[in-house]
């Protein structure tokens, strides 16, 4: 390991990067004076503390010794030490870009939100300073009791930011994410009890190594399951995210896409794979039924939608489609696709949903039909539009490709039929989203209010520019991103098919399912 990475071994930059928000928070309610200067200095307040959060967190990506599969930059204090609960974090390659893509769009957020709210602003910065936290906090995690409260902490800023500062039918929208995501969560701690009193522990590592019997895995795998697949979210649980994501201001449609919907493919990895890897196994043709409905069915209910925030979010179920089909091939291009999906995806749908926010900034609808022609009066726009379209349809040379391509190659590696039908996704969300891009910027520029529409400021120009940067890096050069996680793949791949050769049961029922999936 280099000096550097010795260096924040011996500090708790975990820690610091996980709470510096909250420092924050503090600071924002210190705020005095009238309410227009205390909105203000709030919103400088949470755009300087997500920033520095961000760069602090870069240490971890440049401070990571990608050669090893063990947990970095790890911290522990004994919490209840009679219980073997403790305060432990620690990161690896699957779980440290994540953090990265947590600290990455949180400033954008900030900056997205500088104008379009006006009420209660200091309540606001605080509900996004208290997220990042929670979201940290979560791919951080190395005690599944610790792990828990950050995944359910989540739940209750999100459930504001939307119940409060959303729009439309916001507080429906609000109390279905909640109730749906918290339904799962119950089984999952019902999963998590049986576990510590099987193992004795609630460390994540040592319950990645245990041994639990065959029949055993298949309930604890369900429970984890059923909040798992609310959260990425899978077909048929998928409902609550488009009414979330209609009725949320756009900063929390970009978190809600960009890192939360990532906590259930991550959980998959995290949990579902190495601890139940027999129970994983037997399930997986369910996962693959689920997850090509999901990419078919919802991508096709993409196509008539009038509503953009609502066509993208069901992209969104379509694209997560991908993620878990990846995840379940059990082949390093499946994992390695899924998780590089899963981070492409958090730049492009966080960025589409930012250009959705511009317009409705400016004219206050999302229906598509009301737009028209304005690559004529914007053409800073209808550029930055068209390449986050691109890498949604999955693009080569943008980093929807990268990801996409890896899931199909490590399908077809498992089952030609899987890919076929995995690959049909691709097709339609060509269709769905050059369709989109086709009614709203290309045209004749006809109605006097889109006419009136200006380009990009400066301040959406430094939003959408880090943005553009990433999706082509990544895209043109996935190299780095891929050899982070590398290593922890192989080591996760290692304990699954370890488990699967020994499997002897499992294995023919799931042949049957797969069968019939045929």
């Amino acid at each position: 390991m280099n000096a550097m990475a010795s260096f924040l071994n011996d500090l708790p930059i975990l820690s610091v990067v996980t709470f510096l928000p909250l420092i924050g928070v503090a600071i924002i309610l210190s705020i005095r004076g009238e309410a227009e200067v205390v909105a203000q200095q709030s919103r400088q307040v949470a755009l300087l503390v997500t920033i520095t959060t961000f760069l602090l967190s870069l240490n971890l990506w440049f401070g990571f010794d990608s050669s090893t599969a063990a947990f970095q930059f790890e911290e522990q204090v004994d919490w209840l030490p009679e219980y073997k609960i403790a305060y432990r974090m620690g990161v690896d390659g699957i779980s440290m870009p994540f953090v990265l893509l947590s600290t990455f769009l949180m400033p954008l957020c900030v900056l997205a939100s500088w104008v379009a709210i006006e009420k209660m602003v200091r309540e606001y910065m605080i509900a996004f300073l208290i997220l990042e936290t929670m979201m940290v906090g979560m791919f951080c995690a190395l005690d599944m009791v610790l792990f828990y409260v950050f995944f359910e902490g989540v739940l209750i800023p999100m459930f504001l930011i939307i119940g409060v500062w959303g729009g439309g039918r916001r507080v429906y929208s609000a109390f279905k994410f909640f109730l749906y995501t918290l339904t799962g969560s119950v089984l999952l701690l019902v999963a998590m009890l049986a576990m510590y009193f099987q193992t004795g522990t609630t460390d994540i590592p040592a319950m990645m190594a245990a041994d639990f019997p065959v029949q055993m895995q298949y309930w604890l795998w369900l429970g984890m399951f059923a909040s798992f697949a609310v959260k990425v979210p899978m077909w048929p649980v998928h409902t609550w995210l488009p009414d979330a994501h209609v009725d949320a201001p756009t900063a929390g449609s970009v978190i809600l896409a960009g890192v939360l919907l990532k906590m259930g493919g991550y959980g998959f990895l995290r949990m579902s794979l190495p601890m139940l890897p027999e129970a994983s196994v037997y399930f997986t043709p369910l996962v693959y039924t689920l997850s090509i409905i999901a990419v078919i069915y919802t991508s096709l209910v993409a196509l008539v939608q009038e509503d953009m925030k609502k066509l993208i979010a069901y992209s969104s179920v379509a694209h997560m489609g991908f993620v878990t089909v990846g995840i379940f091939t059990g082949t390093k291009q499946g994992i390695e696709g899924a998780i590089f999906q899963m981070l492409s995806h958090g730049i492009v749908s966080g960025a589409l949903f930012l250009c959705v926010g511009v317009v409705y900034d400016r004219l206050h609808t999302r229906e598509i039909g009301r737009y028209g022609g304005l690559v004529n009066n914007m053409p800073k726009y209808a550029f930055a539009f068209m390449v986050f379209m691109m890498a949604s349809v999955g693009l080569p040379g943008t980093s929807g490709f990268v990801g996409e391509f890896l899931v199909l190659a490590g399908a077809f590696q498992v089952d030609s039929w899987v890919a076929l039908l995995t690959a049909t996704g691709v097709i339609l969300g060509a269709a769905y989203m050059l369709y989109l891009y086709r009614r709203v910027v290309y045209g004749e520029l006809t109605k006097d209010d889109v006419k009136a529409m200006l380009d990009l400021e400066p301040r959406e120009i430094a939003i959408f520019a880090p943005l553009l940067i990433v999706v082509m890096w990544m895209g043109i050069y996935p190299a780095p991103v891929l050899e982070v996680m590398s290593v922890s793949v192989n080591n996760l791949l290692d304990q699954f098919h370890a488990a699967k050769a020994a499997d002897t049961a499992a294995l023919p029922a799931a042949g049957q399912v797969l069968a019939w999936l045929k």
